[in-house]
């Protein structure tokens, strides 16, 4: 509606501010960003357009462009609260990745050892009274402790900051042996799901569990990043899925998603969860584990296609006569040459954090486009690639399909590029806001998908981004 009023009058900044109000809905921070600076040449005086660019730079982590945007906000308004408000946040977080970036250049003992000395000594002890979910004497998960676990998140009830501690670093020693991009066969027989963003909407991840199944010795699940943020149960999710990929290292497999990021977790909530519900070494911990997820896994079937199946996609790209699928948060490669052996070899774990560029950023942020070639993020990090993009890369790396998440999809998933590109997003009514249907896929042993939709859960009365202190209202 906007786009077909811009077409006809490009010169009405109201419209253009408008338009930009709705890339922030739709996550398109980038577009968003170009259609409020439009705004404001056509009138210098356009607040909304100031306050609306300052949300898009904040929502990917660009805070001092955020400020200068809301001081000229308060500069024309100065009575407006709201811009006040943010004001004050964003020049707090400001302050706090400036004190951060200046002591993290010193050598500092890494959280996980301070942690595993304090438990070595005794400390953090189980009260007394606790009747929660104990791991078994030998100090291990069970399949009974992670049901009982389920249970009592369930009910709204945190577990001890010791039993989190243990369960962290159980997954933390698992998951800094595998390499960037994990190998993973589906045998004969059995299935693997493919499961795309729970962002912290715990009563959903718990009815999703109920379509997959759990992770057995004979199911795998794949989590295809951002388990936490924007959710106000995030810790509930991804220590079920730490406890899971300690019990069953072969069998769940966690890569990481733009989320799992120190940038994102100071915005959308997750830090402030962590502290609210552990504490703050609690989020140090689950901060410096999260560099230690995998980038991408790439699961290849067992079998040969099956001849009379229905070809998904046409004339499948093959690996040694069988269909193999690189699953990755965000998508593809400003570089046409990126090869799986280059993938497999990056040192996510030297470089902790994604940064603005970079074969780790993209393989994060960017987002698959309609038109050939790459393109300028909607988001305003990374690019966009087009279907020729993916044809290419698929086909000089003996890959399938490529499968991503990272962007709502109103019937939870998509196939796009001529079946070579599937979008799959696992949180339903994303945000209580957005009516989207959530979905996974389901590989067999032969390689062929299939889909599952499925709606959202009822919750407990706690809004989204309860714990994101003054970014709440941003309205991202």
């Amino acid at each position: 509606l906007y786009t077909a009023s811009l077409n006809k009058n490009p010169f009405d900044p109201i419209v253009w501010s408008n338009r930009a109000a709705v890339r922030l809905k739709l996550e398109e921070f980038g577009l968003g960003i170009a259609d409020a600076s439009e705004a404001i040449e056509l009138d210098s005086r356009a607040v909304k357009a100031y306050f609306r660019r300052a949300s898009a730079n904040l929502a990917i982590m660009k805070p001092k462009a955020a400020v200068t945007d809301l001081k000229k906000v308060l500069q024309l308004e100065p009575n407006n609260v709201q811009a006040k408000t943010q004001l004050e946040a964003t020049q707090k977080l400001l302050r706090r990745i400036q004190f951060e970036a200046a002591i993290s250049a010193k050598d500092e003992i890494p959280t996980s050892h301070k942690i595993r000395d304090q438990l070595s000594q005794g400390a953090s002890p189980i009260e007394a009274d606790y009747a929660g979910p104990r791991l078994s004497p030998e100090g291990l998960p069970t399949v009974e402790f992670v049901d009982d676990l389920l249970n009592w998140f369930k009910d709204g009830k945190v577990i001890p900051r010791r039993i989190a501690w243990e369960i962290v670093l159980g997954a933390y020693d698992v998951l800094k042996a595998e390499p960037s991009m994990v190998d993973c066969d589906v045998p004969d027989g059995q299935t693997i799901n493919v499961i795309g963003d729970t962002h912290g909407q715990f009563y959903d991840f718990l009815h999703l569990l109920s379509l997959t199944g759990k992770p057995s010795p004979t199911h795998t699940l794949l989590f295809n990043g951002d388990f936490v943020d924007r959710g106000s149960w995030s810790t509930e999710i991804v220590i079920v899925l730490f406890t899971y990929k300690w019990l069953y290292p072969r069998n769940i497999f966690l890569n990481r998603g733009n989320h799992e990021t120190s940038d994102m977790n100071k915005v959308y909530g997750f830090e402030g969860e962590a502290k609210k519900k552990y504490s703050e070494m609690t989020y140090k911990l689950f901060e410096e584990v999260f560099t230690a997820l995998p980038l991408s896994t790439l699961v290849t079937a067992a079998l040969p296609p099956k001849l009379d199946a229905s070809p998904n996609p046409k004339n499948p790209t093959l690996h040694d006569g069988r269909k193999r699928f690189f699953v990755v948060h965000g998508g593809l490669f400003s570089r046409e040459d990126v090869l799986l052996d280059e993938i497999k070899a990056v040192d996510r774990m030297k470089q902790k954090q994604p940064g603005q560029e970079g074969i780790m950023c993209e393989m994060l942020w960017t987002d698959p486009q309609d038109q050939a070639g790459r393109g300028p993020s909607k988001r305003g990090v990374g690019i966009g690639f087009g279907p020729d993009v993916t044809r290419r890369w698929t086909t000089k790396n003996q890959v399938t399909a490529v499968i991503r998440s990272h962007e709502v999809r109103q019937g939870g998933y998509s196939v796009e590029h001529d079946g070579l590109l599937i979008t799959v997003f696992s949180a339903p009514n994303y945000v209580d806001q957005v009516g989207n249907l959530a979905a996974f896929v389901t590989i067999d042993s032969t390689g062929e998908m299939s889909f599952t939709t499925f709606k959202e859960q009822p919750h407990p009365p706690i809004r989204a981004m309860a714990y994101a202190g003054g970014m709440g209202g941003l309205g991202f």
